[in-house]
């Protein structure tokens, strides 16, 4: 880690190099960054025909799509656990 608090590091995407900084850990990085690259392949397999950006593009909505519905799944979880405290409770 450098003085500033952050790791560099350079990971590889769709055959590409990338170099990132960030708070996280090395290892934390390289997993986002293998997830990544996964997902890009596992739509460039399903759809040969699509360009690097519009790969990245449909990665990204993929990957947020999945983002969100784990953030609703959590919030009904945490809201349901809420309800039953109350319930013991009150």
């Amino acid at each position: 880690m450098s003085e500033s608090g952050k790791n560099r590091i350079t990971v590889e995407i769709s055959n590409r190099k990338f170099t990132v900084v960030g708070e996280e850990s090395t290892q934390h990085i390289k997993m986002v960054a293998s997830l990544v690259d996964q997902k890009m392949e596992e739509l460039r397999y399903a759809k040969p025909s699509l360009d690097t950006s519009q790969l990245a593009v449909l990665t990204a909505l993929n990957t947020m799509s999945d983002y969100l519905k784990l953030k609703e799944e959590y919030n009904a979880l945490i809201q349901n656990e809420r309800e039953k405290n109350r319930r013991k409770n009150g």
